[in-house]
């Protein structure tokens, strides 16, 4: 599916952002010394895969936020020319900003321009092309929008550990999904949902950790404090600012040593099968 946003008069995203800042708390004890950005994934660690497949992409200006075991992390990778990249750190002294928090900090410091970028969960594992994003225009309003986007979502079929999503993806904009007990007009009945019914009325999918992202969706976000992307997302999905769309690539949330197993499986068979 190409995406959605208007992509007359294209202008190329440029630079990209990868989250990094967790504690990955879930896969402890590996965690407590291993910053898990850096967690081995099939011979080289997790961050590294999302970094190769930006430079791929022709995104060579990635700004990484950083608080748990820092150092190690800035250490091993240093400014990034060895994988032909600039790596900007943003560093988070103390607790962590959360997501909103930490991209309008780098946004405030400089390691982010004023501009769109791609913004990735740096835990996530994925063969999604990110040249596919690199066109995203956000200068045009296309007919499904209320206003210029703010943002826009990859979404995939819900894994078994989400099993009933995030969003609902309607006419290439993303919507958050109805909650139990919620009313909602449909087909111009007020009906309360619950989670069959949810399930009856639209699909639901899960929000795949990557993004593009206009600058404008953080106005008025400290840069000092935790603040959390979420609620930033739900009001512009209420005024229809928020384009989507969804991707059939392989993709792992590697939170657990389990789901860890499952990619490095994968990306061995892969190997062996190409041989």
């Amino acid at each position: 599916m190409t995406n959605s946003i208007n992509q007359k008069n294209k202008q190329a995203i440029k630079q990209a952002m990868i989250l990094s800042a967790g504690k990955g708390t879930r896969m402890r004890p590996l965690t407590l010394t291993t910053p898990k950005p850096l967690i081995d994934v099939a011979g080289q660690p997790l961050i590294v895969w999302h970094i190769l497949a930006l430079k791929k992409a022709g995104i060579t200006d990635i700004t990484v936020n950083c608080s748990w075991l820092a150092d190690k992390l800035i250490d091993s990778l240093g400014d990034g020319s060895q994988y032909g990249v600039r790596l900007h750190w943003s560093r988070e002294e103390g607790e962590p900003l959360e997501t909103a928090g930490g991209i309008a900090k780098a946004l405030h410091d400089g390691k982010l321009k004023n501009e769109p970028f791609i913004l990735v969960n740096g835990d996530v594992w994925t063969t999604f092309d990110f040249a596919k994003l690199v066109n995203t225009d956000f200068s045009k309003k296309s007919s499904q929008l209320a206003d210029l986007p703010l943002a826009h979502l990859l979404l995939i079929d819900n894994p078994q550990h989400n099993p009933t999503g995030d969003f609902l993806l309607a006419d290439g904009l993303a919507k958050v999904k109805a909650k139990e007990s919620e009313t909602v007009s449909t087909d111009g009945l007020d009906k309360t949902l619950d989670g069959a019914l949810d399930k009856r009325l639209e699909k639901t999918y899960t929000f795949a950790g990557i993004s593009v992202i206009h600058p404008q969706l953080l106005a008025g976000v400290a840069h000092d404090e935790a603040y959390p992307l979420a609620p930033l997302l739900k009001q512009a999905m209420d005024n229809q600012q928020v384009t989507a769309e969804k991707i059939d690539d392989k993709w792992v949330d590697v939170g657990t040593p389990e789901r860890l197993a499952e990619v490095n499986a994968y990306v061995l068979k892969q190997l062996s099968q190409s041989q």
